[in-house]
């Protein structure tokens, strides 16, 4: 299982869900273990804030450590991933509301939707694990935007607390291996949304 991870190289990227980051770094430990190569990219914002989730340094550093390299935290560092071959696959974990939507527009303006723009000049797959608070509401037109795009896959995802937070939606992290395994084969895992 996961033979197809052996040397695989994985764009992985962090946006600002910080109550996912723990999540998000162990899955980055087990993708390495799995053999992956990753290239770790953290958006400005995920980079420079401190929050009750722990320091931008500590992130930085926990990331780096796992990916034994500096991470990418500007679009000028993230621009040559694509004209220079640098990954497979780019992983977006967590993205956010906010990174769907510039996705969903093209927009470039962080180091991680530069990361994810360069790769995709060579059609190459991106897997989105999304965690936001208003995946079903103001978000869900930009999240359906993206399953209808060639080259976009999902990690599975739930609804985290239907009561407190019944827009909310968070990917199943323990499932970002297998969703990176299907996306190098063009297969979406379903059921997207349990």
């Amino acid at each position: 299982m996961y033979d197809k991870l052996k040397g695989l190289r994985i764009g992985y990227a962090l946006t600002g869900s910080f109550c996912t980051f723990e999540k998000s770094l162990r899955q980055a430990e087990r993708l390495h273990e799995l053999g992956a190569e990753l290239i770790p990219v953290m958006s400005e914002n995920a980079a420079s804030t401190d929050t009750r989730f722990g320091t931008a340094a500590e992130h930085i550093k926990r990331l780096s450590d796992i990916c034994g390299r500096d991470v990418i935290t500007t679009s000028a560092e993230a621009e040559p991933i694509g004209p220079e071959s640098l990954t497979d696959i780019m992983a977006v974990a967590p993205c956010t509301s906010n990174t769907a939507a510039k996705l969903a527009g093209s927009i470039t303006d962080t180091a991680v939707t530069m990361a994810v723009k360069s790769h995709l000049r060579s059609g190459k797959p991106v897997v989105l694990a999304i965690a936001s608070n208003d995946s079903l509401l103001g978000s869900a037109r930009n999240i359906g935007e993206l399953f209808n795009r060639k080259n976009y896959y999902f990690v599975p995802m739930k609804q985290d607390d239907i009561i407190k937070k019944p827009a909310s939606l968070v990917a199943e992290f323990d499932m970002l291996p297998d969703a990176i395994e299907a996306a190098l084969d063009g297969i979406q895992l379903r059921p997207i949304i349990q």
